[in-house]
């Protein structure tokens, strides 16, 4: 295989092990407590305004 085969081989792995690196560190970032509040408060709406409406599927 030529040289330049090998660079973009090269250039394709370092991206794609670059990418889960940002993945994983992006996995440890802590969400506020008021935010996670919000969060589970919006969730508690949206599954009483769903039971309310029943299932039209």
């Amino acid at each position: 295989m030529p040289m330049i085969g090998w660079l973009f081989i090269l250039a394709a792995f370092a991206m794609i092990v670059g990418s889960l690196l940002l993945l994983r560190d992006g996995a440890n970032m802590k969400i506020p407590k008021e935010k996670l509040e919000k969060i589970r408060q919006r969730k508690a709406e949206q599954d009483a305004k769903d039971k309310k409406e029943g299932d039209s599927w």
